[in-house]
């Protein structure tokens, strides 16, 4: 049965690689993005936001089966946090309604593993209370430092994300809702974001020596959105608050073992 899907960011990237995989099996897909979409929406602002939600809910008629969040950049300046993290929480909220007209709702959202790298605690905390404004100006303040800090806004805004992906999918408004939430994480994908920093060997060996990919090396954006349409089929019926590092291995190489931290039962006192 074809389901309705909004997809953010789907003019290029892994987004076009989702929204083309969905109608490629006869599904309808709105898709969101500043230029050549259904919705043509900056969901860096409030404004931008607010007429994508009400684009998507008119072109949908008030049903959407899944949400994928795909939509987001990388670059030293605040409106990456606005984009990557809020332009994401507040569309997903604001979709909520619509969501829960489905039969079987489902979300799933782009996050990195850059999640693994540096970042700045003060703007984690802004996104995860919610408080837009704040940070904003955490961001600005690292911006103002130069290109090497204010990069924190990326790591920072997707470590953010999958936190609040965690904590929010068991609460009644998705779990709730019978809505799976979850999030990729991608290693280096073969999109127009990444070419910049692939284009000579010694960025090129820069990029893998952060993100290092020993399962088939650099990734194509279909093998992202492979997994997104899964995570947002109706056969996911219990997989939800994951953060899915479909990234060559690159999370197996950083951390290790570190993932088992804090799962030992606390001795009886």
């Amino acid at each position: 049965m074809s389901r309705t899907y909004v997809v953010t960011g789907s003019a290029s990237g892994v987004g076009a690689s989702t929204a083309a995989l969905l109608r490629d099996r006869g599904d309808r897909v709105v898709g969101v993005d500043l230029r050549d979409a259904e919705v043509e929406a900056d969901l860096s602002t409030p404004d931008g936001r607010a007429r994508a939600v009400d684009r998507a809910t008119t072109l949908t008629d008030g049903r959407v089966d899944g949400v994928v969040a795909c939509a987001g950049i990388s670059a030293p300046v605040p409106k990456t946090v606005a984009v990557n993290f809020f332009g994401v929480t507040r569309l997903l909220a604001a979709l909520l309604p619509a969501l829960e007209r489905s039969d079987a709702p489902r979300v799933a959202v782009v996050s990195s593993m850059a999640t693994l790298q540096p970042v700045s605690d003060e703007l984690v905390a802004a996104c995860l209370a919610d408080d837009e404004d704040t940070a904003l100006r955490v961001a600005a303040t690292l911006a103002d430092q130069g290109p090497a800090v204010g990069y924190l806004s990326y790591p920072s805004s997707k470590r953010a994300l999958s936190r609040w992906v965690r904590r929010e999918c068991v609460t009644p408004a998705w779990a709730g809702r019978g809505i799976p939430l979850n999030a990729v994480a991608p290693g280096t994908v073969l999109t127009p974001m990444t070419s910049e920093l692939l284009a000579t060997p010694e960025s090129a060996a820069m990029v893998d020596a952060a993100v290092p990919m020993p399962l088939h090396g650099h990734q194509s954006p279909e093998s992202v959105a492979s997994l997104l349409l899964w995570l947002t089929d109706p056969a996911n019926t219990h997989v939800t608050g994951q953060t899915i590092y479909d990234d060559g291995g690159a999370d197996a190489v950083l951390r290790g073992d570190d993932v088992w931290t804090g799962t030992k039962p606390t001795p009886a006192g």
